[in-house]
């Protein structure tokens, strides 16, 4: 990408109208499951915030990248198992749908660790 994207709008654009529809399904999933977090580009992809990174993602010629860091992929390690992870990422396949119950699960996850991350800094 040469010209980086303002906005996760932007972002999407970019890419052809079957890819689109899954990105603005994964920001859709993401916005129902955390509506307090802020949408921004960070590391040149769409990014949610929620006291701090709560998740990232992209799109890829043959899968959706899903960025849960870490914690996120080895708390839903049995259910991610049917897709490819590394230490942080998931691949959801373009020719499948979007495990929607899942990435919701996940981003509840991270949203209620960012929170709580968050309200121990407090007490400190």
């Amino acid at each position: 990408m040469t010209n980086k994207p303002n906005d996760i709008n932007e972002y999407i654009a970019l890419f052809p109208e079957n890819v689109q529809k899954l990105l603005e399904q994964i920001r859709s999933i993401i916005q129902k499951a955390a509506p307090e977090a802020i949408e921004a580009i960070s590391y040149a992809m769409p990014t949610f915030k929620l006291n701090g990174i709560l998740v990232h993602f992209a799109a890829f010629q043959n899968h959706i990248g899903f960025y849960a860091l870490p914690s996120g992929n080895e708390a839903f390690q049995k259910e991610l198992s049917a897709y490819k992870t590394g230490k942080g990422s998931i691949q959801f396949p373009l020719n499948e749908p979007l495990p929607e119950a899942l990435i919701t699960k996940i981003v509840k996850f991270r949203a209620q660790e960012n929170i709580d991350k968050a309200l121990m800094k407090k007490k400190k």
